[in-house]
Parts: C-alpha cells; structure tokens; sequence
C-alpha cells in the first residue's frame, strides 16, 4: 500500500511537471505580444515613397485583427492612400488608367488635407456632370437650342468649353482655373480634344466623358475665335451689344481671357458681368492663364472658395491631383523611369530649367546662378575641388538629382562635378535627366507625353528648384505640393545675386491678372486688396494666391 501510494503521488507529480512545460511556452508568447504590438497594426503611412514597403502593406492585414478592427483599417488605408483622402472617387475601371490608384505609391502623403466640403462638392459636381454630360438628354436638349442660335431663357444645364490652347503647362494650369470656375458657377465642364488631350490624360469624372464630342457645332470656329468676334463677350461690351436688363440671354458667348485680353474682356472678373453670364447656357472660354487668384476678388464667389480651401494656398494641389491622372501611355514612362533612377535614392532634388532667350545654351550664367542657389541653400553638397582623400562610407547618403531642360549641357556639367570631385559630406550625388528636346516642339505627341511624364516627375521629389515665369515649374510643384526655390529671370547675362527664392506658397501664378476696381471703376493694385491674393515671387506684376499665414 506504501508503494502504491508512492506510485499514486509520482504520477500526479508527473502530470503537474508536464502541465508547466506546456504553459510555460503559451505564456511567454502572450507576453511578447502585450510588449511589442503587432507593427502592422501600429505602423503608420507617413512615407509612401517606399515602393516595396508600400505594396506589402497594401494587401496586408493587421495580425491579430479581427472582424470590424479589420475592416477599419483597410479603409483606412485605402481612403488616405488611393482615394488620396477622399479627394478621389471609387469605383474606376483601374485598368484604364493604371495612374489613378496608383500615384499614392510613388509620393509621400500630402500634408495638405481636402476639406470636407470640397470633398461633398467634387461628389456633387460628379452627379451633375453625369446628369448633363455628353449624349444625355439634358445635353442633347441644350445642343439643340444652340443649334437654333435663338436667344432663351432658362436651361436644365450650363455649361463651360475649354479649347485646347497653348503649351501644355498652360494648358493644365488654365484648365484647373477654368474647372474651378464650373464649381463656382454650376455649370459642366466640356474639354476640347485638341490633339493630344485624350492621349495624355484619363477622364477624371466618373460615367461621363469630360471631352467634348468633336461634332459640336462650334468647333471648327475655336481657332478663329479672337477678341473681335461677334459672340466674344468683351467686344459685346465694348460696343454696347449686351442688354443686362433683357429677360433673354444669348444661346453663347466666347470669353476671351487669353494673356493679349482687353479692358473690356477683364471685365470677366466683375460681379456684376457675373450676374450676366449666370443664365448664359453655353460659356466657351479660351484662355493660356492660371486666373484662380482674380476669382479670389470676386465677392459672390469669396465665401464659396473659403469654404472649399480653408488652406487657400492649395487650390491647385487639390484641384490638380483630382483631375490630371497621367494616361496609361505617360504613366509608363514616369514609372519606369522613377523605379530606375529614383526610387532607390534617399533624397531626391528635382531642377527645372528654362531659359526664356532666343540664342542657343546653355549658358554659363545660367549653370553660375543654378549652382549658387543649390549650393547656398545647402539643397546639393559642396565639392572638394582638392580632391582630398574621402574615405567613403558604407551607409553613404544618396541623393538623386532630376534635371528637366531642354538642352542637356546643364546636367552634363552637374553630372561632371559629382562624377570628377567627392563631395564634402561623403554624401553620393546622381544627376539623371529624362529629355533633352532640344527647343519646345508642342504640336507634336511624343514630345508632350515626355513633357507630361516630367513635370510628374518633378512633382515627386523631396526638393525642388523651377525656373522664374514656367509653368512647366508652377504645374510640378502644385502637383507635389511643393515650396520650390524659384531662380529668378537673369539679366544682362548675369547670376542674379541672391539667385533665388522660397515661393510663398505651392500654387502657380497669374502672369496677366486685371487691375481694375469694378465698384469704383477705376485702376487699382490688386495684389494689395486682400491678404491672400499677393504679387508673385517671379514676376512682380502678377498674382498668386497665399494662406494668410504664409510668410513674406
């Protein structure tokens, strides 16, 4: 019995030894958990430039998150990354413009929120736009009484033509303004062809097409319309043709906002001529100019656009990334280049070069105030022009250097530096240049598609240094949101001295904005009326809109 009983006991000991060593385990991993939380679930997105990082933790799903904590997050992280805060619509055919959901993947994320109400106004204006769009009835109805070339009263839908005009800068930026006008005004945006439109950008607008169809009656008149023709609203005013009292409008009027535009066609920017276009059923608008900041001083329209950017300085930043998704064709070539060249880099300095100077470059004044500028602003390191021993290290910081110009001798030059002197920080520097076209050739399709691919380009860069008047520069740095440097103009053949400046904001400027009083009737500086709409870094007479708080 004493045996048995110590039997009895050894086996309960056994059973308890061998308990332990199967809860022992079990618990130490519990332990690890609490301790070090899953990273997929504490990680955040601040970085997106990370491709590989990013498709991972595209498709991943947090560890040990289950049923609606699950689902939280990949909501999440699809409406502040492809849906880039809202700003965008779901529910594209992604395969037809790979861009559209993909961009989050190759920039950081902006900083720069959409407000909530631009957010309900885009969605709005996607509703009307497919109500009225292309071969709806609506549209078909107010084509008709276009047709007629009678004068009506009220319509179901207003709309706006854009014509294709100008270089591709221009373009995009005169295009925004002219987009944000239909928000303000209610009406649908119809988009000139063109060329080249199609092939370089997606439809931005779900369901219906933004293009305009080519048998629009009109079309074959948009290369002769001009500030003298019968339908142009400036030379209506001039010689006394518009009657703002008369029940019935025009079925349209061309407006002439072009940068050679008269006193009369200015009047554009006028309340009262406002008041006037409002029941005008087709608007058709030709225009090279950036003229956001000319809607800021338009009183009807000052509340709506504080309610749409509280941050007024990123009318652009928003209204750009909203509608221009490069096309399939250009996405192409942006993303293989940046995964090449780009994508391994620690920083990435972007240049835009453009000389306005009907000699051939480059020009050595020009390489003088690049360099300065760089240098000074310590955006690019210094070289040991002694060529001192430098022991390179392992963990060296890599900077990659975008170069868009025409000519290629700027990037050359650079290159050479970098390639023939160590720098001073042991920092390694790689100048890469997409294009070299030699002088701007904008009727012709492959140059535009290079020129579209670049300004992207330039748009993902950490750092960025344009050129004075290009809005090759201006349409960059609004994409990225980006405070450039901004080179100034030379003269004389000579560096400017200091060689550029911070931009006060990320929004383009207005190279040729009225100066008129429309209360008093009379000439006025309205780059001092109020204090977000101010003159330009580059060009003094012009306007660019700024946040209140934005320095000097």
């Amino acid at each position: 019995m004493q045996a048995k009983r110590f039997g009895s006991n050894g086996i309960t000991f056994t059973q308890i030894f061998a308990y332990c060593l199967v809860a022992l385990p079990i618990i130490f991993a519990i332990s690890l958990i609490f301790r070090h939380p899953s990273s997929d679930r504490t990680m955040g997105f601040a970085d997106a430039r990370v491709l590989e990082n990013r498709e991972v933790k595209q498709n991943a799903t947090p560890i040990g998150a289950g049923g609606s904590e699950g689902v939280l997050f990949q909501h999440a992280d699809k409406y502040n990354g492809k849906l880039l805060g809202g700003l965008l619509a779901d529910g594209f055919d992604e395969a037809a413009c790979t861009s559209r959901y993909s961009s989050f993947l190759y920039r950081k994320i902006s900083l720069h929120k959409p407000s909530s109400y631009l957010i309900s106004r885009l969605r709005s204006y996607e509703d009307l736009h497919k109500r009225c769009g292309p071969n709806t009835q609506s549209y078909n109805k107010a084509l008709e009484q276009l047709k007629s070339g009678n004068k009506i009263g009220l319509t179901d839908c207003n709309y706006i033509v854009w014509i294709s005009f100008s270089g591709l800068g221009n373009r995009i930026l005169s295009l925004a303004s002219t987009f944000l006008y239909a928000l303000l005004t209610n009406r649908v945006l119809l988009v000139d062809q063109g060329k080249d439109m199609a092939d370089l950008f997606c439809d931005p607008f779900p369901d219906k097409s933004w293009l305009l169809p080519r048998d629009f009656p009109l079309i074959d008149q948009f290369d002769s319309f001009n500030q003298n023709s019968p339908h142009c609203h400036g030379n209506m005013l001039k010689n006394n043709a518009i009657n703002s009292s008369a029940m019935s409008k025009p079925s349209y009027l061309y407006l002439h906002l072009v940068h050679d535009y008269g006193d009369h066609d200015k009047l554009f920017f006028c309340d009262g001529e406002q008041s006037f276009l409002e029941n005008v059923p087709w608007l058709i608008m030709k225009t090279d100019n950036y003229y956001v900041p000319s809607l800021f001083l338009i009183p009807s329209f000052e509340k709506e656009l504080s309610n749409l950017f509280p941050e007024k300085g990123t009318v652009f930043h928003h209204l750009g990334r909203y509608l221009f998704h490069p096309s399939n064709h250009v996405w192409g070539l942006i993303t293989r280049y940046y995964r090449t060249y780009l994508a391994k880099a620690d920083e990435r300095i972007g240049i835009q070069i453009r000389t306005f100077d009907s000699r051939r470059g480059p020009f050595k004044h020009v390489m003088d105030q690049i360099l300065a500028c760089t240098l000074r602003e310590k955006l690019l390191p210094a070289v040991d022009m002694q060529d001192s021993v430098v022991n390179p290290s392992e963990n060296a910081k890599l900077k990659a250097v975008l170069v868009t110009s025409l000519l290629s001798g700027y990037s050359e030059d650079l290159r050479n530096m970098y390639w023939e002197h160590p720098t001073m920080t042991g920092e390694v520097v790689g100048v890469y240049q997409p294009s070299h076209e030699e002088f701007q050739q904008t009727e012709k399709q492959m140059h535009n598609r290079k020129a579209w691919a670049e300004m992207y380009l330039l748009s993902l860069t950490d750092v960025l240094v344009t050129s004075a008047w290009s809005t090759f520069g201006y349409v960059a740095q609004g994409l990225g949101g980006l405070r450039p440097w901004i080179l100034y103009k030379t003269e004389n053949d000579t560096a400017p001295d200091p060689p550029c400046r911070r931009a006060m904001s990320t929004e383009p400027c207005f190279h040729a904005p009225p100066f008129y009083d429309c209360k008093a009737k009379k000439g006025i500086d309205t780059g001092t009326l109020v204090p977000h709409v101010r003159h330009c870094e580059d060009i003094s007479w012009g306007l660019k809109v700024v946040d209140d708080h934005d320095d000097l």
